[in-house]
């Protein structure tokens, strides 16, 4: 794990996270807390509602995953919720291809996980004739084949998923790339105590989301904001509004905090750039961050 943002004035109600025991989101949240109170919901939406309504002190949601790219609900969620990013950690990612005892590969037809493992593990998933199956979570696919005691069937999911629902593992580290690595945002409502308020020593991270006019050079004044104070940006996407058709808002991590005099300046002018700007929060860099 990454990073530890163990905190005594973390709120007494637990963290939530997406999925099933064992799913690498609780994974993060061990990483992020340690072995805090905790409790599993059924999708990304009942992350973020669960912190809104205050029954959840914080949320860790999935963002980026070294092979298979950015996990675009949540970008979408942050947008549509009123919640703060107040911290990040990096889980590495080892997936197993598990099913129930007695069972050899060639005894599976169908493999079950979540679309974003499924992806990672692609080329090991390609070399036999199975047809693969999306749910919504890796521990949740072995949590319903051991319920349903579905035999000829598979989940691509952790190890420590695969032994917490007595599944046989029946190949290891399947995922394309032996260094998978998926970083989590860690979310909290606006006002609350802040899960990641230790001292703040090191580099720090601001993400940020933006619109611009559809006109030639729009993008590039935005751009410009950071360039001309040397402020880096360490990644740039974009997600249609939903609002306009063929019109984007554009997400960005910038090398620093918003409270520096140079990355406060460039948000300035970003602002005066800009038709929408929303600042998420600003806050420590995991130590094995994506690209770092």
């Amino acid at each position: 794990m990454s990073r530890s943002m163990h905190d005594p004035a973390l709120p007494a109600t637990p963290v939530a996270y997406a999925g099933e025991p064992g799913a690498f989101a609780e994974d993060a949240v061990l990483a992020a807390f340690g072995d805090v109170p905790r409790t599993a919901v059924g999708s990304f939406r009942d992350v973020f509602a669960a912190v809104t309504d205050g029954s959840a002190g914080a949320g860790l949601l999935p963002i980026e995953n070294l092979l298979n790219g950015t996990v675009r609900e949540t970008f979408d969620l942050l947008l549509e919720f009123d919640l703060r990013v107040v911290g990040e950690v990096v889980v590495p990612v080892r997936l197993c291809l598990a099913a129930l005892a007695g069972q050899s590969l060639d005894d599976i037809v169908r493999v079950y996980s979540h679309i974003q493992a499924l992806g990672q593990a692609e080329a090991f998933l390609r070399s036999r004739a199975w047809t693969t199956l999306t749910t919504y979570n890796t521990a949740g696919a072995g949590k319903m084949i051991r319920d349903n005691a579905e035999r000829g069937a598979a989940a691509v999911l952790s190890p420590r998923a695969a032994t917490l629902f007595d599944l046989e593992i029946l190949a290891d580290d399947i995922q394309g790339s032996v260094d998978n690595r998926t970083r989590f945002l860690v979310v909290a409502r606006d006002g609350t105590g802040d899960p990641s308020a230790a001292p703040a020593e090191g580099p720090r991270r601001t993400t940020l989301a933006f619109a611009v006019r559809n006109e030639p050079g729009a993008l590039l004044r935005a751009l410009e904001a950071f360039a001309s104070r040397g402020v880096n940006l360490s990644s740039l996407e974009s997600r249609p509004s939903r609002r306009v058709a063929w019109e984007y808002v554009f997400w960005a991590d910038v090398d620093a905090d918003g409270a520096d005099a140079d990355c406060a300046a460039a948000l300035a002018d970003l602002t005066a750039a800009s038709t929408m700007v929303r600042v998420f929060g600003s806050y420590p860099r995991a130590s094995a961050s994506l690209g770092a």
